[in-house]
C-alpha cells in the first residue's frame, strides 16, 4: 500500500520530509500540502511533489478524503490543534517536537488518542532512530550492568540573537530529555539547573552554558552541559556508567587526516547532518506503521513526559540552584 501523505509546514523540516518521501523512502507519497505562506507551499509542490494539492488551511488538508496520514511541521504553537483533528480523523499523523507548547496540551492530545483507542500519533523525536544511539542502548541493556550514572553534552557552534536562555530547556535539551529516559527505560523525578561561569559569546538574554542534573526513579544520576556557543562545531555527547562498566555513544563516522605533522578529523558544525539518516529511518518507520492505520515510535504520551519535565527544568533555571520535583501521572494502559 502506498499511503497518501499530507504535509502541514512547508518550511526547512516539511520540505525536507517531501524530499524524503518523494526521493529516499517506499511506501509514501505526497498527496497534499499546506503552510500558512500559502506561495511556500506551491513552490513546494512544483519543485518536489507535482501531484500534490495545496490546501488554504491545515484543517482543510486532514479533512480531505485522499490524504491517508498526515506529517504536521508547522510552528509549535499549532501542532496542539492540527494533532487533535488528525486523531478526530482517525489518521496517523506524524508530528514535529514539540506535541505540543504546553504540557496541557500534550495531555489533551494523549487523553484524545486513548479516547480513540489506539495509536495515531508518533512524535519526531529522532535520536531513538540514530545508528549510534541504538547500539549504545543494546549495550545499556546487556552489557554494563545496571546504569549509575549518565554524562552527556549538547553544544552548538552559536546560536541567533532571538534564542534565550529557556530555549536551552525546550529546544536544545529536549532531545536528551527523551532519548535518555529511552535509553535507561526510566523516567525522572527532579530537576536543577546550576550555571558555570558565562562565557563571552553568550548575547545578553542567554546564559551559557548551563548544567542540567536530573535524578531519575531508578536513582540514576544524570548530567547534561548545554553549551550553544561553543564555536568548534555541532557536538553530542553521551556516557552510561554502569555497575559492570562504561558505554560511550560512538563519533560520526569520519576519515582521519595525517596531514602537516598532524593527525585529525573533522568535526560536524550542522545538527542535520549529524542525524540525516535518523530522520529517514523514523520516517520509514512511520510509513510502515500509517500503512497499517497506526503509528509506532516515540508516542503522544513520550511527547507530554518530555513537555512535563522540560516545564520542570525551566523552572529549575528560574530558581537559582533549587531542585525541582518531576511528578508524572499514570501512564494509561495504551502507552504500556
Amino acid at each position: 500500500m502506498t499511503v497518501r501523505i499530507g504535509v502541514i509546514g512547508t518550511g526547512m523540516i516539511g520540505r525536507d520530509h517531501t524530499r524524503r518521501i518523494e526521493k529516499v523512502l517506499t511506501g509514501g507519497t505526497i498527496v497534499a500540502l499546506s503552510d500558512s505562506v500559502p506561495e511556500a507551499a506551491t513552490n513546494l509542490r512544483d519543485e518536489l511533489a507535482p501531484a500534490a494539492v495545496c490546501y488554504p488551511t491545515g484543517e482543510a488538508l486532514v479533512a480531505a478524503a485522499d490524504v491517508d496520514a498526515v506529517l504536521v511541521c508547522s510552528t509549535g504553537s499549532t501542532h496542539e490543534a492540527y494533532v487533535l483533528a488528525a486523531i478526530e480523523a482517525g489518521k496517523p499523523c506524524f508530528c514535529e517536537k514539540p506535541l505540543a507548547t504546553t504540557a496541557e496540551g500534550a495531555r489533551r492530545i494523549v487523553e484524545a488518542e486513548v479516547a480513540h483507542g489506539s495509536r495515531l500519533v508518533q512524535v519526531g523525536f529522532m535520536r531513538r532512530y540514530d545508528a549510534g544511539y541504538r547500539m549504545l542502548k543494546t549495550v545499556v541493556d546487556s552489557g554494563i550492568g545496571a546504569p549509575l550514572m549518565v554524562h552527556a553534552a549538547h553544544r552548538n557552534p552559536t546560536v541567533p540573537e532571538q534564542y534565550v536562555t529557556p530555549m536551552a530547556i525546550h529546544d536544545t535539551l529536549i532531545h536528551e530529555i527523551d532519548v535518555l529516559r529511552w535509553l535507561l527505560d526510566d523516567d525522572y523525578v527532579s530537576a536543577q539547573v546550576v550555571f558555570p561561569k558565562r562565557s563571552r559569546h553568550a548575547h545578553a538574554k542567554l546564559a551559557d552554558p548551563q548544567i542540567v542534573l536530573l535524578e531519575t526513579e531508578k536513582g540514576v544520576r544524570v548530567d547534561v552541559e548545554i553549551f550553544v556557543n561553543c564555536r568548534y562545531g555541532y557536538d553530542i555527547q553521551c556516557q552510561v556508567v554502569g555497575e559492570e562498566g562504561i558505554a560511550s555513544l560512538p563519533e560520526p563516522m569520519a576519515v582521519a587526516l595525517r596531514q602537516n605533522a598532524s593527525l585529525s578529523t573533522p568535526i560536524l558544525t550542522d545538527w542535520k547532518d549529524r542525524f540525516v539518516d535518523s530522520y529517514d529511518v523514523e520516517l520509514q518507520d512511520f510509513l510502515m506503521a500509517a500503512a497499517a492505520g497506526t503509528a509506532s515510535g516515540p508516542s503522544s504520551w513520550d511527547g507530554y513526559v518530555a513537555a512535563i519535565t522540560s516545564d520542570a527544568c525551566v523552572e529549575a533555571q528560574e530558581s537559582q540552584g533549587a531542585i525541582v520535583p518531576i511528578t508524572l501521572p499514570e501512564r494509561p494502559t495504551l502507552y504500556r
